[in-house]
């Protein structure tokens, strides 16, 4: 069953049929549409809502992150912004999918409709024009057989007529044989146009019409599975990323089962414990023995000594309940109580002490360059290094300054029992370290085990690390002399035990398997790390 055969004689319902499909093409489109604009506001609203509720940084909820539950909701918020990014993913499947795709063929199809139902008006003209010429020839015919029979009854009358002469009654058989003549002649022609009126109306309804309903019946088929692909997409679009979605909330969950309720306890006690002791029991003034009130120099019975006038400085802080007035802020801390002093201070030796560990390297790696180029000229000039090295060296006695002035607050704060690891000694890229004096030079007075100078020559640096663990390898790209002191040979494509990285000074320290040690450039070689 077709178009063209059963609907043969409905041309006006499969042209609504049709643009009715369109249509809903259109509507579908228009709804994915909004739902696509419903995604996205959505998914804003979603990221402005967890921006509202992230932490500013900077401020004090840098402290509140250490809490497990705090940075669960941070994880939360994380989660969240990622779930908005989903439903925006979404919106931007569905538009270009479904919304763009569909749009660009309901013009295509629109085309291809407007052409069919064109061919058809067109069959169906032409039908009409054969069927009035149809029409024209039978007029013709029946007017003209009209008018040859009127001839003939009044030739056979004149003939009759006894009064009527022999000359009338030829012109009047005359006239009646040519009204016949013409007559003949429409019947002829009425005949033909019948024959090619019946010959064009089989060729429409039996081949042109048929056809032209078959490929609208076909366009129409398409456009329906293109309609189900659509309806498909829909779906499919939110069942992509529905894993990744579940992946966020999973997130949300192990957020939830990260809380350690007793770590956050002992988090808030290590974040606010004061070191002061509880106070003591007030003596009793007897005014009625005359005791004078002064006499009493503290209300804590304790010795007086450092303690005793933190704790007088500090007096509003041992009663939780009364008014507190905001402290100035100082350099040493002195506004905090002595437990949260001694934590700040140590802190910040600690950070003194990795800045100072970075200008050591960067200093012995500046040192170690300056002696490459001394060696090697046509490396590079040895004199361009030394804005570096007086820079370097600056570095390193401002931050020496402030790490012994920390340490000395940190003993006054009654941290004495503390390492103070970082002004007495600087340890270097190999693990090994060098005894410094306060003012920053070298003590004459060092342990045996380590060596008193570093990277004087580059060979130096193996005497305590002759069993260092190999990091990598790598692989000879180029040929290498070696000449220079410190230095190794290599030739191209030989491989190579790797037992320190570059520190930044385009050189590798590296390890043949005989045992031979030395520093090749980094450049040289395709480095394969384990």
């Amino acid at each position: 069953m077709d178009w063209g055969t059963d609907l043969w004689d409905q041309f006006e319902i499969i042209e609504k049929h049709t643009q009715w499909g369109l249509d809903l093409v259109d509507k579908y489109v228009k709804f994915v549409k909004e739902r696509t604009e419903i995604e996205q506001n959505y998914a804003k609203q979603l990221r402005n809502l967890t921006k509202k509720y992230s932490p500013k940084r900077g401020n004090k909820e840098d402290q509140e992150c250490r809490f497990t539950h705090y940075q669960s909701f941070l994880d939360i918020l994380t989660e969240m912004n990622d779930y908005a990014g989903q439903r925006e993913v979404i919106s931007e499947n569905m538009m270009m999918n479904i919304c763009v795709e569909l749009t660009k063929y309901l013009q295509e199809i629109k085309q291809e409709r407007k052409m069919y139902l064109a061919e058809g008006r067109k069959a169906q003209q032409f039908l009409d024009s054969s069927f009035k010429q149809l029409d024209s020839s039978k007029k013709r015919f029946e007017r003209e057989w009209r008018e040859a029979e009127k001839a003939a009854q009044y030739a056979e009358k004149t003939d009759q007529d006894i009064n009527a002469t022999k000359a009338d009654v030829e012109k009047a058989k005359l006239q009646a044989h040519g009204r016949m003549h013409a007559a003949e002649e429409c019947k002829n022609d009425y005949a033909s146009q019948l024959q090619k009126y019946n010959k064009d109306q089989n060729q429409y309804y039996f081949s042109e019409l048929p056809d032209i309903f078959n490929k609208l019946q076909k366009m129409d088929e398409r456009r329906v599975q293109k309609l189900a692909d659509g309806y498909n997409t829909f779906a499919e679009t939110e069942k992509r990323v529905m894993p990744i979605i579940g992946k966020c909330l999973d997130g949300i969950a192990k957020a939830a089962s990260s809380i350690n309720e007793r770590n956050d306890s002992l988090i808030l006690i290590e974040m606010h414990k004061s070191g002061f002791e509880r106070p003591g029991d007030l003596d009793f003034e007897d005014y009625s023995q005359g005791i004078n009130r002064a006499s009493s120099d503290s209300s804590l019975g304790t010795p007086k000594g450092p303690l005793e006038r933190s704790v007088g400085k500090n007096r509003n802080k041992l009663w939780p309940f009364s008014k507190k007035s905001k402290p100035t802020i100082t350099e040493d801390f002195a506004h905090l109580p002595p437990e949260q002093r001694r934590k700040k201070l140590q802190q910040k030796i600690d950070e003194l002490g990795k800045e100072l560990q970075k200008e050591v390297d960067q200093s012995e790696a500046l040192n170690k360059m300056k002696d490459v180029y001394e060696k090697n000229p046509q490396m590079g000039d040895p004199n361009s290094l030394a804005p570096q090295i007086n820079q370097t060296s600056q570095n390193m006695d401002r931050l020496r300054g402030d790490l012994q002035k920390y340490e000395s607050w940190l003993a006054e704060a009654g941290g004495r029992g503390e390492v103070s690891r970082y002004s007495s000694f600087s340890y270097n890229n190999n693990g090994s370290h060098e005894k410094y004096s306060p003012n920053g030079a070298h003590s004459d007075g060092s342990n045996p085990e380590h060596p008193q100078g570093i990277y004087a020559e580059f060979d130096d640096d193996f005497e305590d690390e002759d069993s260092a663990p190999p990091i990598g390898q790598c692989t000879a790209m180029y040929s290498f002399a070696g000449a220079s002191e410190g230095t190794i040979s290599m030739a191209e494509g030989e491989i190579f035990n790797m037992v320190e990285e570059d520190k930044g000074d385009g050189w590798t320290r590296v390890r043949r398997a005989n045992g031979d040690e030395g520093y090749i450039p980094t450049s040289y070689v395709k480095i394969h790390r384990n």
